[in-house]
């Protein structure tokens, strides 16, 4: 089925996204202006690619035709006939690997029981034993030998490879687990705050192909985790206004706990609208 939307309606729904997304942004792109760094927010836009002028473009997924829409024509994923654009299929069927590989793991991670035994240690396993730390404008809350100290007592769970590569040499063998980009599927549970922010990754690798609704709701998801990813994290950033959880104390372990529980929960509805856009469009292919 094929909806059709006329010049006033799609143009209306892509400037409340763009408003939407703009609020969003705002802070980050100020602080570009000012070229300040900040080690919660800015992550969005380092270790994501996507940048915020892609993120403000509007598109309405598969089986939309968008009458008048000449901003379209010639844009990756799209085709411009008969005075409408439209999602090209040529482009779905090219990436078709892909979006399997993603519903792949997407249905993997919904169909696994989530772990909440983690306790945000993969942050401190990242700057264990080493003077090279990511934010190195921001102390330390324990300092070095506190925080190596914090590694070395409890247990380390990441089953996250993409945490896990950040890993220092020595946290590495520390790991009860030595997750690959291979073993992924394998591996992803829903309680894993870096699973679940990679929701936005596989949103915006699924872009322009999926409704940007999911893309943003995927983004802003996103934000609230990395706040919680970073209070948990062995860097003191009270002067940004981010009380610490103390992930090192058997009441912040809990307090972590209780609150990844809350991002799973919330998580899993999201994961389930990105698996049916990738059924819609491997139907297409």
């Amino acid at each position: 089925m094929t909806v059709t939307l006329t010049f006033a309606e799609w143009t209306s729904y892509a400037t409340d996204h763009r408003r939407r997304v703009d609020a969003l942004l705002a802070g980050h792109l100020e602080r570009r202006q000012r070229r300040e760094a900040h080690p919660v927010e800015d992550f969005l836009f380092t270790y994501y690619p996507t940048r915020p002028n892609q993120l403000r473009v509007w598109h309405p997924g598969p089986g939309v035709r968008l009458l008048g829409a000449t901003q379209y024509d010639g844009r990756r994923g799209y085709r411009y006939v008969d005075g409408a654009a439209t999602v090209d299929p040529a482009e779905v069927e090219r990436r078709a690997d892909s979006i399997r590989w993603i519903r792949r793991l997407l249905a993997a991670t919904l169909d696994r029981q989530a772990q909440f035994g983690c306790f945000g240690l993969h942050e401190w396993a990242m700057v264990y034993r080493t003077a090279d730390v990511r934010h190195e404008s921001w102390p330390l809350r324990l300092g070095s030998e506190g925080t190596d100290q914090v590694v070395e007592s409890h247990k380390i769970a990441c089953s996250h490879f993409d945490a896990f590569r950040f890993f220092t040499d020595s946290a590495r063998p520390r790991n009860v687990l030595q997750p690959t980009r291979e073993s992924q599927p394998q591996l992803e549970q829903g309680g894993c705050l870096h699973a679940n922010m990679d929701l936005y990754k596989w949103a915006y690798k699924l872009s322009p192909l999926i409704p940007s609704e999911l893309v943003a709701d995927c983004f802003a998801f996103a934000r609230e985790i990395r706040t919680l990813d970073m209070r948990a994290s062995p860097y003191d950033l009270s002067e940004l206004g981010y009380r610490p959880i103390t992930v090192e104390t058997p009441e912040g372990r809990a307090e972590y706990a209780a609150l990844q529980r809350a991002f799973a929960d919330r998580a899993a509805p999201l994961r389930q609208r990105l698996l049916e856009e990738c059924d819609r469009l491997l139907a297409l292919a």
